[in-house]
């Protein structure tokens, strides 16, 4: 049975945790967290303070991070640095690749794996997006998303400053080209034109149309549902005009923390260092044994 550490126990966090709990391969044995969450969740024998204390709760196979993009890498560091796989779901596209470069020399100097990237995009869509162009290997894929509430955009407009609360939605514009709608609570004497351009010019929001709105209760507006639709158009051989289309309408934490959990009982199989989930061979995200999954998936 894997023992799992949990660090950060938001939306994801949570979801993490029961995904963790209903495997019947793995369990939870230490949750990190802000102290203000632990009344209602009825952990208090699993609940650790930071990372520092993870040890003291036993023997760790794996910790899945679920803490904003931002904050992974040095998480990572931290605990690869005590011999502890990781896993997590940075989402910032542009940086996936110095994220792997950095982590991989400590990942294997500390003789444990790290799995980054790892929620449902990138993630999950990053596989059938690489299975699509080894389909068609000529030929362009388009990924839209939502409508939906994106975590890590939600995550980057809370952090700026003057915002108590925020919340952004990804709007498909076609072509892999979308558009942020960003509500935002801001905090007493706070700026609207100083939030606005903030959130416009982080890198999370740049390359897309962003608009700002202010709003008086952004928790009346949230709903975790989110979305993808991925197709490619290209050639397989010299045959053309393959079309390849994948479409999902999902609860974005609750497969976030599923696909986490999966490549946490991939990491612990795989030899030190960094991967992304297109260098993990899929078998390896599924509990059971090789011959029961060959013989019912193949």
């Amino acid at each position: 049975m894997l023992q799992i550490a949990i660090v950060g126990f938001g939306n994801v966090g949570k979801c993490a945790f029961e995904a963790v709990q209903a495997a019947p391969d793995m369990e939870a044995r230490c949750v990190v967290g802000s102290p203000r969450r632990l009344p209602a969740t009825g952990l208090e024998h699993l609940w650790a303070m930071d990372i520092n204390d993870i040890q003291a709760h036993g023997a760790i196979d794996a910790a899945i991070l679920c803490l904003p993009s931002r904050s992974c890498p040095d998480a990572a560091e931290a605990l690869l640095g005590m011999g502890i796989p990781t896993v997590d779901s940075f989402d910032i596209h542009g940086g996936i690749w110095d994220v792997k470069c950095r982590l991989d020399p400590i990942a294997k100097q500390s003789g444990a794996a790290c799995v980054i990237a790892a929620g449902w995009d990138p993630g999950s869509d990053s596989i059938t997006r690489a299975l699509m162009e080894a389909m068609a290997p000529r030929g362009i894929t388009f990924t839209d998303f939502g409508p939906g509430m994106s975590m890590g955009h939600s995550v980057a407009a809370k952090a700026v400053d003057g915002v108590k609360d925020a919340l952004s939605l990804t709007l498909p514009a076609g072509a892999g080209a979308h558009r942020r709608a960003v509500y935002v609570q801001l905090e007493p004497g706070a700026a609207f034109e100083a939030v606005e351009r903030a959130i416009q010019t982080d890198a999370y929001f740049i390359h897309d149309e962003t608009v700002v709105r202010q709003v008086d209760d952004v928790a009346a507006l949230i709903d975790m549902g989110h979305g993808v639709h991925i197709a490619r158009k290209g050639v397989a051989g010299a045959t053309h005009n393959q079309l390849l289309e994948y479409t999902m309408r999902v609860n974005g934490p609750a497969l976030t923390g599923q696909v986490l959990a999966c490549a946490a009982r991939a990491a612990v199989k795989r030899p030190p260092g960094c991967y992304t989930l297109i260098e993990i061979p899929v078998i390896d995200l599924l509990p059971g044994e090789m011959e029961d999954l060959v013989r019912r998936l193949v």
